[in-house]
Parts: structure tokens; sequence; C-alpha cells
């Protein structure tokens, strides 16, 4: 039995509030569990230094989490004067999955910034970022395209992330902090709705796990990220309503 009384295969109850932030070209509010991360996008008609006049976009991410977003109140990264390791891990990350699935040329000599605020930590924050800034970026862009500064959408797949993990001996989906901090092996997976994968990062905490391992953990996973790029094609089909629920 798991920590919460859920199946194996059984994500956390997840829910996409649209619209999330008055002022950003686009956002989302993703709710998995007890898991809340604000996601915004903000378009900016310029790029990097490194791909001005090169005729393509780009799409760059910031993460953090409030200080009482856990149990304990955590320093605020700018007071220490630098981000930490995991902070610039998870930025890339969320960058890396987001410019997977867009054609960067057809964005145009525009950048896209991804901010991904986790109101609320109960495991999952850096896939629940990924998933719901794919949210918050289709909006942007749609936003975009109804200005008319862009004649369709770049956008070529969604794009979702899930944990799964070896919990007490088996197999488990979707972590959260009781069963990561205590998971024999720790995976996070970053999937497209074709099925192909943008990321894999599986460690063994504590004993080394074999192929067939593995193998449950991605099949796991891949019926996991199903259910929420379903959830994200719900919610991109029917622009400007309110919230979504899985």
């Amino acid at each position: 039995m798991r920590s919460d009384g859920r199946a194996p295969d059984e994500l956390r109850s997840v829910k996409i509030t649209t619209g999330y932030i008055k002022h950003a070209e686009g956002s989302a509010l993703i709710e998995v569990g007890d898991t809340r991360v604000a996601c915004t996008v903000s378009v900016e008609e310029r790029v990097p230094p490194f791909l001005k006049g090169k005729g393509e976009g780009w799409i760059t991410a910031e993460y953090g989490m409030l200080p009482r977003a856990t149990s304990t109140r955590s320093q605020r990264e700018v007071t220490k004067g630098r981000a930490s390791g995991r902070t610039h891990e998870i930025q890339r990350l969320v960058g890396r999955s987001l410019r997977a699935i867009v054609d960067l040329r057809a964005l145009g000599e525009r950048t896209l910034w991804v901010d991904c605020d986790v109101i609320q930590a109960d495991g999952g924050t850096r896939t629940a970022a990924i998933t719901g800034s794919f949210i918050a970026m289709a909006d942007a862009i749609g936003t975009v395209v109804k200005a008319g500064s862009l004649p369709s959408t770049p956008v070529r797949d969604c794009v979702a992330a899930i944990s799964v993990g070896i919990v007490g001996g088996a197999p488990a989906l979707d972590l959260n902090y009781v069963e990561d901090s205590t998971a024999e092996v720790d995976m996070n997976i970053v999937m497209t709705g074709a099925g192909a994968f943008v990321e894999v990062q599986g460690t063994a905490e504590q004993t080394p796990f074999g192929r067939d391992s593995l193998a449950a953990m991605l099949a796991l996973a891949e019926r996991g990220i199903g259910r929420l790029i379903a959830l994200q094609r719900r919610a991109v089909d029917a622009r400007g309503e309110a919230s979504f629920v899985l």
C-alpha cells in the first residue's frame, strides 16, 4: 500500500487552471496532489546575442520555490547571491523539454521566457513545471497568433513529464515527497504526445536496478504521461476556459 493509498499505476489528482496570471501572455496553475506550480510565459520580441540575425527564436526557463513551499522555510536564492545547482538543472530541463516540440525557425526572432514558481511542494515539482509550462506556452503563442504577429502556431506536439520509481520493492507512478525521499530508484521521464522520449533521468538511490525494472518504470511513465497529454490537449483545444481536472 502506498503512503496515500493509491494504486501503483495511479496518478495523483491533477488540476490545471489557465489564465492564472493576469498580465502574462500565457499562464497556468498546475496542481498535482499537494504540489502546486504557477507557470507563466512572457514573449519578448528579440533573441539572445548568439541567435541574432539567424531567423530563429529561443525558449528559456527560470525556476524557483517560495520560502514556505516546503514544511520548513528555505532562504530565497536571491539572498544567497546565486542559484543552486538543482535550480540550474531544472531550469535547463524545462527549457530543453519545451524547445523539443517547437519549430524555433517558425517562431521567428523572439524569445519565450518561461517562469515556474513552486507555491507548494510535495514531490514532482520539476515534472509538474514541465507539464504546466506547456499549457502556458501554448496560451502565450496563441496570444501572438491572435494578434497577427505569427501566421500559425510553431508548436508541433505536446510535451509532459512524470516521476516513477521503485518504492518498497515495487514500481510506482507519480511519487509524492514521502515516496520520493525513501525510494530505492527515482526517475523523471519527459515525453512528447507522439510517444517519443525527450529526457530520461534515473538514479538508483539505494540498490541498482535491472532491465526488467527499467522496462516496468518506463511503461508506467508512458501510461501516466498519456493521461497528462490528454489533459493538455483538452486545455489547448478549449483555450479560454477556466480549469481542467484529471
